[in-house]
C-alpha cells in the first residue's frame, strides 16, 4: 500500500482489507475461515498472493478507509430512508462456557437512504442503539451532494432537526406529521400541509396517496436485500470495525 503518513507502511491496501470484509460478510465467514479460504482460491489459481493474515484485518478494519460511490449520477427525484436493527453477535466461547449467554443483547441501527426510482442504495450509516432515527438523519444524507427533489421517511423523523436539514438542502419533506399533530411557525410549509390535511380527513392516507409517500416501502425491500446478503448480525466486537 501506498504510505500515507509517517512510520512504517501499511503491507496492504484500503482495498485488500475491505475485499477480505466483504467476502467474510457475503459467505457468512469468520475471520480465519476467509483468509483459509481467499488462499485456498490463490492456491488453485496458482497466483503467488496471500491473504492479509486474520489479526491484520481485524486491526486495519476499525480504521480502514471505505469508498462507497454509486455508479449513477445526476438529480434524484425520491429519497426514501428508514432504519433497522443489527444483533451484535460473538460474545466469545469461554466467556459463555464459564459464565453462560448473557441475556442482554447489544444492537446497532443500520440507515439506508434509497432511490425509490433505481432501488440503489445513496447512503448508509451505522449508529449505535441509543441514537434515534432523528439524531442519525442529518449525518445520513449529507454523505451525498446530489439533487434530490424529495425525501420521505416514517413519523419518527418528524422532529425539528430532520426538517431543517432538508430545508437547508432545498428537498421536499414527504414526512407524516404525528396524530394530533399541531402547526409549526416558521418556513416549514410541507409540514403544515400535511398537518392541514391531517385535521381535515382525520388521519394521513389521503396525505400519503396524494404525495406518494407509500413509495417508501422500497427501502423496507432494500433492508431485507441488505439482511439476505450480510446477515441481520454483526459479527466484529469493536465499533469501528461494525461500521466498515
Amino acid at each position: 500500500a501506498t504510505p500515507s503518513s509517517r512510520g512504517r507502511p501499511q503491507r496492504y491496501s484500503d482495498l485488500a482489507i475491505t475485499t477480505v470484509l466483504v467476502i467474510k460478510r457475503v459467505f457468512r465467514l469468520t475471520l480465519r475461515a476467509a483468509q483459509g479460504f481467499i488462499d485456498s482460491i490463490f492456491s488453485l489459481m496458482n497466483v503467488p498472493l496471500r491473504c492479509p493474515d486474520y489479526s491484520c484485518v481485524s486491526r486495519r478494519a476499525k480504521s480502514v478507509n471505505i469508498s462507497f460511490k454509486t455508479p449513477t449520477r445526476g438529480e434524484i427525484a425520491h429519497l426514501v430512508i428508514d432504519s433497522t436493527g443489527l444483533k451484535v453477535f460473538g460474545e466469545g466461547e469461554w466467556k459463555v462456557k464459564k459464565h453462560g449467554q448473557e441475556r442482554r443483547r447489544i444492537w446497532r441501527k443500520l440507515h439506508l437512504a434509497v432511490d425509490s426510482n433505481t432501488h440503489e442504495i445513496i447512503c448508509a450509516d451505522l449508529s449505535l442503539n441509543n441514537v434515534t432515527d432523528s439524531e442519525a438523519f442529518p449525518g445520513l444524507i449529507r454523505q451525498t451532494h446530489r439533487k434530490i427533489r424529495a425525501a420521505s421517511a416514517d413519523g419518527a423523523y418528524d422532529t425539528r432537526l430532520c426538517h431543517d436539514e432538508l430545508r437547508r438542502k432545498k428537498i421536499s419533506a414527504l414526512i407524516p406529521p404525528r396524530k394530533g399533530a399541531g402547526y409549526w411557525p416558521g418556513e416549514y410549509a410541507d409540514r403544515n400541509r400535511a398537518v392541514a390535511n391531517q385535521r381535515m380527513t382525520g388521519s394521513n392516507a389521503r396525505w400519503k396517496w396524494t404525495t406518494d409517500y407509500n413509495r417508501r416501502s422500497i427501502a423496507e425491500t432494500a433492508m431485507y436485500r441488505v439482511k439476505q446478503l450480510f446477515g441481520g448480525s454483526l459479527t466484529l466486537r469493536d465499533y469501528d470495525g461494525q461500521v466498515a
